[in-house]
């Protein structure tokens, strides 16, 4: 008798990835691997696999990246037949694109006939163009989100995300995240045992250790002549001690309000928020990476009490530290519930 297949049979999902002139090349390369490996697993299980590929091109042909490598595209779909997933891509030549009344037709048609899309980076721009994004929830490449959202008011936008999801519609954040939107799409489709084995393959992880932000609170506080980025890191390596203003002020070497002064000109944060980021973000690696109990890691990062911690974390990532250990701690996945 043949042996069974690995993999029971599952429709092949069409998906197509939209690209321009100046189209950042990992925004495509980025997800089109994600599924092209989700192909490969399936297939040597056995299975038929899953996915067929297009990257798709107003006229088709070359389709010169902002790297200088060129892509070879087709030409944008003119079938009444749907798509399963359309994809879209960022990068610099993405207002031009956005510009092309043409393109904007085209993706607001083919768009109403996709089961989902989403865009990847900056591509989060050409979307909303097409008015797909209005009324929903989006995120984009962290520096483009406060132009984002000036640009299109109907779009509610979140700074933090990697990725996120409205009913039908993802959009991801900067450049690579499109990878951690595709691997959450194969996951979707394919269940979690497959998108972690692409995981294991591409050598990224499933979901980021540490979590949504995307980028760290340490990165945040940089700025181009960086002047404290000395103290920036004595903060981190000593998040669960004193980090009051006179401390702060003492280890700068500076008065209390001359401090306070130049550190808000510096990084645009009170010293008082720029020590809750950090803490928050030690907060969250340890819930993700660790099965300590969360009063334990309220003490440790120096919020002193679970509550303090808790309006911290609902103030800048909208959830509890237990939602999101629940969401991304995959020690607690693995091992069932952590210790409150």
């Amino acid at each position: 008798m043949p042996n069974s297949p690995r993999f029971p049979p599952t429709p092949v999902r069409s998906v197509e990835v939209l690209a321009f002139p100046g189209v950042q090349i990992l925004d495509v390369t980025g997800p089109l691997q994600v599924f092209a490996s989700a192909n490969e697993h399936v297939a040597k299980g056995g299975g038929v696999p899953p996915y067929r590929l297009c990257v798709a091109a107003k006229g088709g042909g070359s389709v010169a990246s902002s790297a200088g490598l060129a892509l070879a595209a087709d030409p944008l779909p003119s079938t009444p037949a749907g798509v399963d997933t359309l994809v879209v891509a960022g990068g610099p030549g993405v207002d031009a694109a956005a510009a092309d009344p043409d393109l904007i037709a085209w993706l607001r048609g083919r768009a109403g006939q996709a089961r989902r899309v989403a865009s990847v980076c900056t591509g989060a721009f050409l979307l909303a163009a097409s008015g797909a994004l209005d009324g929903r929830r989006a995120v984009t490449h962290w520096s483009f989100c406060d132009a984002f959202a000036r640009r299109f008011p109907a779009v509610r936008v979140e700074a933090d995300p990697i990725f996120l999801r409205d009913g039908p519609v993802w959009t991801s954040a900067g450049v690579t995240a499109g990878i951690d939107l595709a691997l959450a799409l194969v996951e979707e489709d394919l269940g979690r045992e497959t998108a972690m084995a692409v995981a294991r393959y591409l050598v990224v992880f499933l979901k980021r250790p540490g979590g949504q932000a995307q980028f760290s609170a340490a990165l945040a506080l940089q700025t181009a002549g960086d002047r404290f980025g000395a103290l920036h890191r004595w903060m981190r390596a000593n998040v669960g001690a004193d980090l009051s203003l006179p401390r702060l002020a003492a280890e700068a070497g500076m008065s209390e309000r001359s401090f306070s002064r130049h550190y808000v000109d510096e990084t645009g944060l009170t010293p008082a928020r720029a020590v809750e980021r950090l803490r928050v973000e030690a907060a969250r690696q340890m819930l993700a990476e660790t099965r300590q109990p969360v009063k334990r890691i309220a003490r440790l990062c120096g919020f002193g009490a679970e509550e303090t911690m808790r309006r911290s974390f609902l103030r800048l990532l909208a959830s509890t530290p237990q939602e999101y250990r629940a969401r991304f701690g995959e020690a607690s996945q693995a091992a069932g519930p952590a210790p409150a």
